[in-house]
């Protein structure tokens, strides 16, 4: 069908299927930010359970280095902060993406006379 269409009908499917891979990248970041958020939101909490005077370590690269717990709750809620924002900033563009995706989508149904207002549409006259 594609090789049937006028050449900005193709343009814009072509802008179309950009603009879909585009969601699913923008998705598959959110879906990453919000699981490690909730992982940090978790070890946080975890946190109030544990003694102020507890050994505790945390993960650097691939190791595990000996903290204290004002660093770990501090390093944590910095985290926490960071991955709320990224999932907000994400959450937007993610919303601009599919608006983006909607308008061209209706523009390319009015190009070829199947959108509203276009011929045959149930508002034709009588």
């Amino acid at each position: 069908m594609q090789g049937n269409l006028p050449p900005e009908a193709q343009e814009k499917l072509e802008e179309l299927q950009d603009l879909q891979e585009t969601a699913q990248q923008v998705a598959a970041q959110k879906q990453q930010a919000e699981t490690q958020l909730q992982e940090s939101e978790t070890a946080l909490d975890e946190l109030d359970d544990i003694d102020g005077d507890a050994t505790m370590y945390r993960e650097v690269g691939e190791l595990l280095v000996k903290t204290d717990y004002d660093e770990a709750v501090e390093d944590l809620e910095e985290k926490v902060d960071e991955l709320g924002i990224r999932t907000e900033t994400l959450e937007k563009q993610e919303e601009r993406v599919r608006e983006q995706f909607e308008d061209l989508q209706s523009e390319l149904q009015q190009m070829l006379g199947g959108g509203p207002g276009g011929a045959g549409g149930p508002a034709g006259g009588a």
